[in-house]
């Protein structure tokens, strides 16, 4: 059984979503901030997205609580006025910020009267806001707002400190990250080799940075060995954080692989045009069709499979969940040869709705280790 997209779109509310859950010292506090909350599989387009005044902000803002993000993960959006500057704020954890619509200036800095970096963020930049640090946003455009997408681990912390002031503009300092290190804190990122294993064990290019001017155009690249579908992949850590994400980029008219792993796992569409299917093994199937902007979670250990119907790229960013939500998610991949039929029978229905054919393989679908050529670098 098929859930249609009307019956999953999200909605700017603070409800229940459809199971018994937990109220979280997390869900108390957002409940009582009185802007709206989105809730549901996904959210089609948070541009156009109900916001509410945050008067303790000084913005328009929303908050996005998925399900699957229930009691891990945080996302919310954050409107910027034309020409205008946020009032400074000062997070008791780190938070990635992914731009959604607009430019413009950040400032931050790591106690009162310390050294402050700036830099400038454009449509699709994605950076890292260090924890105990102040951080400022301005807008540079004076005809239209700014659109950011926030994500952190502020629900966990809060299970643990049930004391909201405690997070937001603390006195408590810690050492300057900010003057750390080798390298400024915002410059160029740069690239590791992590070892793999297994079936992967060709190892993985992590790029470590907190600052991605361009993630849409961002092509430091790499085979996304075993997912299918000839998929690049960029993963990413931030310094001095237990946060990350990675990016998968792969061709028009084709599809990954079915795989499941832990919540809290925030995806947004840089570019593309398609649909991902979630489900629960052995139950029903959820349709999140996606846009640039687009905004969907996996919930807990269901599966997810992503497919592009448009005529390019498409690419998914997602956000990753503390390491110990994360789960393995390769060893609970579904095969080509495997999946449900229905799986490639509504990939040619959508293709052929945009007078396209799909392109995927043959082999694909009879033989499980089939691996896609990506040229020099096999």
């Amino acid at each position: 059984m098929v859930t249609t997209p009307e019956n999953t779109e999200s909605k700017p509310q603070f409800e229940e979503s459809g199971i018994r859950r937990n109220v979280f010292p997390y869900d108390v506090w957002m409940k009582s901030v009185g802007i709206p909350v989105h809730t549901g599989h996904y959210l089609a387009d948070p541009r156009k997205a109900e916001l509410g005044w945050w008067a303790e902000r000084e913005c328009n803002a929303a908050f996005i609580q998925l399900m699957g993000q229930e009691g891990v993960s945080e996302a919310r959006l954050t409107e910027i006025p034309a020409g205008k500057t946020l009032p400074p704020l000062k997070m008791g954890v780190g938070e990635i910020v992914y731009v959604l619509e607009g430019q413009g200036l950040a400032t931050v800095w790591g106690s009162d009267g310390g050294t402050k970096k700036s830099f400038e963020w454009q449509k699709h930049s994605l950076f890292y806001l260090p924890r105990h640090c102040y951080h400022q946003f301005s807008n540079a455009r004076g005809d239209r707002p700014a659109l950011l997408l926030n994500y952190n681990y502020l629900p966990v912390a809060m299970s643990v400190v049930p004391d909201p002031d405690f997070f937001f503009n603390n006195p408590y300092q810690t050492p300057d990250v900010l003057d750390g290190g080798e390298k400024p804190f915002y410059s160029e990122a740069k690239l590791i080799v992590e070892p793999g294993e297994g079936k992967w064990s060709r190892g993985r290019a992590v790029w470590q940075g907190n600052f991605f001017p361009d993630m849409r155009a961002w092509d430091q690249l790499v085979p996304f060995w075993g997912r299918g579908a000839g998929g690049r992949v960029v993963f990413i850590k931030f310094p001095d954080s237990g946060m990350g994400c990675h990016m998968s980029v792969f061709d028009p008219q084709l599809y990954k692989k079915g795989h499941r792993h832990g919540p809290g796992r925030i995806i947004v569409i840089p570019e593309g045009e398609g649909y991902s299917i979630l489900w629960p093994e052995g139950g029903e199937k959820v349709i999140c069709p996606w846009q640039e902007a687009s905004i969907f979670v996996p919930p807990d250990n269901w599966y997810h499979q992503h497919f592009n119907v448009g005529k390019g790229s498409a690419r998914y960013l997602a956000l990753a969940p503390m390491p110990q939500f994360q789960g393995t998610a390769y060893r609970h991949q579904i095969e080509y040869p495997d999946e449900d039929p229905f799986i490639r029978q509504k990939f040619e229905e959508e293709l052929a709705k945009n007078g396209l054919e799909s392109l995927m393989v043959k082999e694909a679908f009879e033989d499980r280790d089939y691996e896609w050529d990506y040229g020099s670098d096999n």
